[in-house]
């Protein structure tokens, strides 16, 4: 029996992973990652990279992806929380163009699994947040690209008004501030 639930989302290959979480009067233990688990409940990629981040509260980092070598992610929080956003950009998909969210945190111990052709974006709800996450193909800055936190077609809820932020609150990188639009994206598809 796998040590890992696979919940479905309603958006094909996209799955939030529940560990089994083992604790005491000591705190907690739980394995991450377990590459004959995860075979088992279907999610074979295998994962390349690692990569930690740590973002105080507001921080909004995304829509990202890369235009080739593309990247599957896990996603979880080791301290903190954030509210975690995806955008399905596979081409001939029925959810293209359809977001997900999900609030993970340190105390729910979510693990977002991400298959290849998404982009990813996520908002930040406490200080000191800290996300580890695994990719499946290296960073390549020449294919880094991202579409809009904000864009119109996608519509994404980000519940601002719940997790007592502004948009004026929001910091984000200059470059996550002229990310193309979805339509954008959209029409370089055709090309």
């Amino acid at each position: 029996m796998s040590k890992f639930k696979k919940i479905k989302t309603g958006i094909e290959g996209l799955y939030v992973i529940e560990p089994t979480v083992f604790g005491d009067n000591r705190g907690f233990f739980l394995e991450s990652y377990n590459k004959n688990d995860f075979n088992e409940i279907g999610i074979t990629d295998e994962f390349v990279q690692d990569n930690h981040s740590k973002s105080k509260k507001g921080v909004l980092r995304g829509l990202h992806f890369q235009t080739n070598n593309l990247q599957g992610k896990l996603i979880r929080v080791i301290k903190g929380k954030i509210y975690d956003i995806v955008v399905d950009l596979r081409k001939g998909s029925k959810t293209f163009g359809k977001w997900f969210g999900l609030e993970i945190t340190s105390e729910n111990k979510f693990i977002l699994y991400i298959p290849k052709g998404f982009a990813h974006g996520f908002l930040t709800l406490e200080n000191e947040t800290e996300i580890l996450y695994k990719t499946t193909d290296f960073y390549h800055p020449e294919y880094d690209s991202g579409i809009m936190w904000n864009d119109k077609d996608i519509n994404i809820e980000w519940n601002l008004e719940k997790y007592n932020l502004k948009e004026e609150d929001l910091i984000l990188s200059e470059k996550d501030t002229k990310h193309q639009s979805f339509k954008e994206y959209v029409n370089k598809l055709g090309e």
